[in-house]
């Protein structure tokens, strides 16, 4: 039996992951921690894992907010790790994020990261998880393990971010740019399965689980059309001024731009956490969606 300790209630992967590993209740024990109130006298010791997912993401990254970011992404997920080695627990698991290595690609370029590069964060928000990975890692020693997950865009029902405003797109424009990129993207079964994996096998380290099919966002966005059985056609017509666009608005780089991780960095245990594939993961998603 694990004695999973989850730190950050409510939040979409953390539920998600309660609700993931409870398929298996002889294997799992959860507990969900509010990182808002009282926490510091919860006792961690009764615990074999602590899953930090408690952090700021998916909110305007405005200059007022900045000293919130690193309270919460960094100072917080500090004192959540030194207080899990203290009390003895075995594993630590936080959740950071891609955006540790900055912006996607300007429209036309390609930009694949590879175990080489170098994180590059160009806001607090990204600054806020490097400084919180920086923080924990030397805690690290034989008797604590920690991991980082530098996850991908996650999408999957209840979903924040791109992927929910591309499939109410989907569902109301008959017509859509068709423009050639490639994302990286992780369904958060996916996710959950990979942290499941992370757990089993006591493991170290720094992860980048994705999907292991990249997306094209135009395909995407047929794909979740189909599910709602509307036809989209497909067109180059508005390519020049969405190219003009992107250069005065990084919101459309963060649309059709590049940004992937080459697929060898994410490979773990024959891929097996990779339960569903694309096609797959957007039928399920949008399916429950209409529920």
């Amino acid at each position: 039996m694990k004695r999973i300790l989850i730190t950050g209630k409510d939040s979409y992967i953390g539920t998600s992951f309660e609700k993931w590993v409870g398929q298996w209740p002889e294997k799992y024990e959860v507990t969900t921690l509010d990182t808002k109130g009282d926490w510091q006298s919860h006792d961690f010791s009764a615990y074999d894992v602590v899953f930090h997912v408690a952090g700021i993401a998916h909110v305007n990254a405005k200059v007022d907010m900045e000293e919130t970011y690193y309270q919460v992404n960094r100072d917080l997920t500090i004192e959540a790790a030194k207080k899990a080695k203290a009390e003895g627990v075995k594993q630590f698991i936080f959740m950071s994020s891609i955006i540790v290595y900055g912006d996607s690609s300007k429209l036309g370029e390609k930009r694949v990261i590879t175990k080489d590069t170098i994180p590059t964060p160009t806001n607090f928000y990204g600054n806020s998880k490097l400084q919180a990975e920086q923080g924990i890692q030397p805690l690290q020693d034989e008797q604590f393990n920690v991991v980082i997950l530098r996850p991908p865009m996650i999408y999957g029902k209840g979903s924040k971010g791109n992927y929910p405003k591309l499939a109410r797109l989907a569902q109301k424009t008959p017509i859509f740019p068709d423009i050639e990129n490639e994302r990286s993207m992780l369904y958060i079964d996916n996710l959950c399965e990979f942290i499941r994996l992370m757990i089993d096998n006591e493991t170290r380290g720094i992860f980048f689980p994705q999907n292991k099919e990249y997306v094209k966002t135009t395909e995407l966005v047929k794909t979740i059309a189909k599910v709602y059985g509307k036809k989209m056609r497909l067109t180059k017509v508005f390519n020049p001024l969405i190219r003009w666009g992107s250069k005065k608005a990084s919101a459309i780089n963060k649309v059709f731009g590049s940004l992937v991780y080459e697929k060898e960095m994410s490979y773990y245990k024959d891929n097996a956490y990779c339960i569903n594939d694309l096609r797959k993961t957007i039928e399920k998603t949008e399916i429950r969606n209409k529920k």
